[in-house]
């Protein structure tokens, strides 16, 4: 197993979507969620929109993404890396889907910072204004 730790974001973000390739293909919209902390990813996974029925009988699935759609949906993931400015701790999502009766898809991307106050929140102190009451 690769070490994500020594590697760059952006071979992470490969890597993820290497590992996510056959859940990807043939999906038709959903979300891809990455969780970064300190520039590693620590946790990632697909929530693929619902699947359907009527009258309590599944339906028969469209055809999502192709292979060659998933492969680019990756190099846009990451590519859209040098958008990210000055954060290392939060969650990309990248957003997709297949529109019905067409060969394209679409994907936006959302990125999210997090930080956790607790690490920093101590070391801001506040000067000590002296109290003055105004008539």
């Amino acid at each position: 197993m690769m070490n994500l730790e020594e590697m760059p974001l952006a071979r992470q973000v490969d890597f993820v979507f290497r590992q996510l390739e056959d859940e990807l293909t043939d999906a038709i919209a959903g979300t891809v969620t990455i969780q970064i902390r300190n520039n590693t990813i620590g946790k990632f996974g697909v929530r693929h929109n619902p699947i359907e029925s009527r009258d309590g009988q599944l339906e028969e699935g469209e055809k999502g993404m192709t292979a060659v759609q998933v492969k680019a949906f990756r190099q846009m993931a990451v590519d859209a890396l040098k958008l990210k400015r000055n954060w290392t701790h939060g969650e990309i999502m990248y957003d997709f889907s297949v529109r019905k009766g067409a060969n394209t898809w679409s994907a936006s991307i959302q990125y999210e910072s997090n930080y956790n106050s607790a690490n920093w929140l101590f070391r801001y102190q506040p000067k000590n204004k002296p109290y003055r009451e105004t008539n």
